[in-house]
């Protein structure tokens, strides 16, 4: 393993730990408000389980980038990618990646604190 193999996965482990405030304070500047705005969208939107996954004791489900699009519609993924100021196809990588655990370390009784 070279040099330059060491540091990309010590940035992603970088970015991974990272992730969790990252999105709380993107979701802060839209219409979602916060991850409580974006569990509820996500569950308006079809992703009910997946949610309650993240929300309940056990494993997370996972979520796809096109079941996040789909769910959060347009708008949503819009204000995201510009708040991130990364292209939507990345922000929806990115949020696949890492809300479902982020959601689940934010509510440790089941509940978003």
């Amino acid at each position: 393993m070279g040099l330059l193999d060491s540091l990309g996965g010590s940035l992603r482990n970088v970015a991974a730990a990272a992730a969790p405030a990252l999105i709380a304070e993107a979701l802060k500047q839209t219409k979602l408000s916060n991850l409580q705005g974006i569990v509820d969208q996500l569950q308006q939107g079809g992703l009910g389980p997946e949610v309650q996954s993240w929300l309940g004791n056990g494993a997370n489900n996972p979520v796809t980038a096109g079941q996040l699009r789909a769910a959060l519609g347009n708008e949503h993924v819009q204000q995201l990618a510009a708040k991130f100021g990364i292209p939507t196809d990345q922000v929806l990588e990115l949020l696949a990646q890492h809300l479902p655990a982020t959601v689940d370390q934010a509510s440790p009784n089941g509940k978003l604190s």
